[in-house]
């Protein structure tokens, strides 16, 4: 059963999409509300890599000789989780954003 969420979390949890879409710039909580999802965001796909190495490197101790065979499926997902996994900032994306339209 998932751990439930208090008040508190849920106040300071991000209400906006991970994008400048539609962000008006001038209003500056939009803006920094757009900046901290993006960022959040950023840090939840590096977290994810780091549970799936984590994962990985258990199974690996615990496969020993045979982790190719046994551990191919957490290889796989590591390798495509660390294209999103690095922590670039929003400064480029605000920068050059352009509308999706």
């Amino acid at each position: 059963m998932p751990t439930p969420e208090s008040a508190l979390f849920k106040a300071s949890k991000p209400t906006v999409p991970p994008t400048f879409d539609g962000v008006d710039y001038d209003d500056n909580k939009a803006l920094k509300a757009a900046q901290d999802s993006i960022i959040r965001e950023q840090w939840v796909q590096s977290m994810m890599a780091r549970l799936i190495r984590e994962e990985m490197g258990k199974c690996y101790y615990q496969h020993g000789v045979n982790h190719l065979e046994k551990c191919g499926h957490l290889r796989e997902r590591y390798l495509q989780q660390l294209q999103k996994a690095k922590i670039r900032g929003y400064l480029f994306d605000q920068q050059n954003y352009v509308s999706q339209k």
